[in-house]
């Protein structure tokens, strides 16, 4: 949103909690200050009562003068955000709005509010290069942990766990998409650094495993398979899934279904060109012509 006489304000919560003014930073104040716009961000341009704010910024232990410091830190927010805004306007980024505040953005004006945009615009989407258009754009906009400085507030754990899970799916969408469209290297960059870290991802240690295997990287296609076993075994206590086992031994058998790779275009049959009718029946109609 553009605030009147004013630049364009964007906020960012995939990472440090952050906001511009156009393309200028805005310095957001102390930590309390930070963690109330991205509370008013969670919230997803709903009003956050007054009564909720002050118990999840003070962690349900107020001090006695919650409710001026609440307004102070809504005051100072309000200042950055729009230093342009006459003395006695009203607000047009954080409003007030019984009974309490919320913040009025755009959808694009919030990288998580975008973020979830454009993977519902993916799930709508059957064009596969549009897809991966969409789903780059979304994870290009993390720039780290979700709501960093406040991940381990009460109030944001839920919020930071589907946000991540939510990137988990995008990465292994992009991939499952490029693995489609057999640009296994593709695959390979989105999934190497991705399984290694989690490697509880199965179906994205299986995908790994079947780029590696099509790019003649079976000893690592392996490798891949028998790590994500490993850790399930040790670390929780887990046999691997069918489809990973599966999957080892394909490898293992060079099964061609995995040799997956796309046939060379048919050329156009050429269609035949109609009978031509035996000379003698030619002789006979030309006579009964003349």
């Amino acid at each position: 949103m553009t605030a009147p006489h004013g630049q364009p304000v964007r906020v960012a919560v995939l990472g440090p909690v952050r906001a511009w003014r156009g393309s200028a930073p805005v310095e957001l104040g102390g930590p309390r200050q930070r963690s109330l716009l991205a509370r008013l961000v969670l919230a997803q341009g709903h009003v956050v009562s007054v009564d909720r704010l002050i118990d999840d910024l003070w962690q349900g232990e107020p001090p006695p003068k919650a409710l001026a410091a609440l307004q102070a830190y809504i005051s100072h927010l309000r200042r950055v955000l729009e230093p342009d805004r006459q003395r006695r306007a009203p607000a047009t980024v954080i409003v007030s709005e019984a009974p309490g505040y919320r913040l009025r953005l755009p959808p694009d004006a919030v990288d998580a509010w975008r973020f979830d945009q454009l993977l519902r615009e993916v799930q709508s989407d059957d064009d596969a290069e549009r897809r991966i258009r969409l789903l780059t754009t979304a994870l290009d906009s993390w720039a780290g942990e979700p709501y960093a400085e406040v991940s381990d507030a009460q109030w944001a754990i839920a919020e930071v766990a589907r946000l991540t899970e939510l990137r988990f799916t995008a990465i292994e969408s992009r991939a499952a998409t490029s693995l489609a469209l057999h640009r296994v290297e593709s695959v390979v960059a989105d999934l190497e650094g991705h399984v290694r870290q989690h490697p509880t991802r199965e179906g994205a240690a299986a995908m790994l495993a079947t780029a590696l295997y099509r790019l003649g990287r079976q000893a690592a296609a392996l490798d891949v398979l028998r790590r994500a076993r490993s850790h399930l075994s040790v670390e929780l206590g887990l046999e691997p899934g069918r489809g990973l086992r599966d999957l080892e031994r394909d490898i293992l058998d060079h099964a061609a279904h995995l040799d997956d790779t796309p046939a060379p275009p048919t050329p156009p049959q050429r269609q035949p060109a109609p009978p031509r009718p035996p000379s003698n029946l030619l002789c006979h109609t030309a006579a009964r012509e003349n």
